[in-house]
């Protein structure tokens, strides 16, 4: 079907329109979990709200999905991180690993929705092809972002939430040192990017995910290959 609009710049904007709330769950998930652990942070200063404001980061929520959309890339990024204070928990570890996965869970529940619902819609395709049309493939989209957020944050890099795996395995002493390493780890993960693709003409970032997000997704939607 044809609009008369440049497929890229429809992909573009509901790349966009689907992270915006891929990203929001995903952090409200991370705060819940940890009140729901004993730590108020989160709650205290406002980041349990849906109101994309309270999370949005200008470089993590904009302008990187917006530039990864528009080269057609695969689209993800980050919000301003919860705050949340480790000490709360009884369990450190548990806490860290618990607190740290609930994102990445809450964009699975959500990838799957997609699926569910586009799902509903094929079934409905007869009534009204062109509507339905746009609902499937939205919802495809919508689980793509989802499934891209969720297994970019799994790297075991710090600052993404995969790093809380790590934890599991340090001594307190190592743990305490670890904390103070994760303030400097995002350079790292800009390296690897930005600068390794840029490079060596390589993305190891973007292999990754069409490699876990891309197949996972496909395997929800079979009927769109």
């Amino acid at each position: 079907m044809s609009t008369g609009i440049d497929p890229q710049l429809i992909y573009s904007i509901i790349s966009i329109l689907c992270f915006v709330p891929a990203i929001i769950f995903h952090e409200v998930a991370h705060g819940f979990v940890a009140y729901k652990l004993g730590d108020p942070t989160a709650k205290s200063q406002g980041r349990l709200s849906l109101n994309p404001i309270r999370h949005v980061d200008p470089f993590g929520t904009v302008i990187l999905p917006l530039v990864l959309a528009i080269g057609g890339g695969p689209v993800f990024g980050y919000a301003k991180p919860v705050p949340y204070n480790p000490g709360y928990f009884k369990d450190i570890r548990k806490g860290e690993l618990l607190t740290g996965l609930a994102g990445p869970a809450a964009n699975l529940a959500l990838g799957v929705l997609g699926a569910v619902v586009s799902f509903v819609a094929l079934q409905a395709y007869g009534l009204a092809p062109d509507i339905f049309f746009w609902i499937i493939n939205i919802c495809y989209m919508f689980t793509m972002v989802n499934f891209f957020l969720m297994f970019f944050n799994l790297i075991p890099i710090p600052p993404l939430d995969g790093s809380s795996i790590i934890a599991l395995f340090l001594s307190d002493k190592a743990l305490r040192q670890y904390y103070q390493v994760q303030r400097y780890a995002l350079p790292v993960l800009m390296v690897l990017l930005i600068v390794v693709p840029y490079v060596l003409n390589v993305n190891p970032i973007g292999i990754y995910l069409n490699a876990t997000a891309g197949n996972l997704a496909n395997l929800l939607f079979p009927y769109l290959f």
